[in-house]
Formats: C-alpha cells, sequence, structure tokens
C-alpha cells in the first residue's frame, strides 16, 4: 500500500509515472474532468468502488495501491 495521504494523490502519481497528461488520463477513463478532479483535489475523499476500479484498472494498478 502506498503511504500518501490520500487517493488524489495515489492517482496523480500513478497517472503521472504513465507519463499521461490529466487530459489523457480524463480520456482514457471516460469519467468527466470534474470527477476526477474533484477526487485528486480532495474534494471527494470517497469515490466509489467502481470509479476508483475503473481508474485502477486504466492505471494498471491493485485498489489497494490507490487507497
Amino acid at each position: 500500500m502506498t503511504t500518501n495521504n490520500n487517493i488524489g494523490d495515489n492517482i496523480k502519481k500513478h497517472w503521472n509515472k504513465l507519463g499521461l497528461s490529466q487530459e489523457d488520463f480524463t480520456q482514457k477513463s471516460g469519467m468527466k474532468y470534474t470527477t476526477l478532479t474533484k477526487i485528486e483535489s480532495g474534494v471527494i475523499k470517497t469515490p466509489s468502488v467502481v470509479i476508483v476500479g475503473k481508474i485502477a484498472k486504466i492505471l494498471a494498478v491493485s485498489i489497494e495501491e490507490l487507497l
């Protein structure tokens, strides 16, 4: 499990690691830009399991790594 403070930090870390821009990541995810930015900024602190699962799949990491 990662040691970052929140899921948003972990998501950013992983998409940056893959060399994706925020726009690239948004397009790959098929989610709204505003939803992803709210998760990344901590406005949405506990996104649904479905959303986290979708993000984890795109980033090729486990859900636990994002939590």
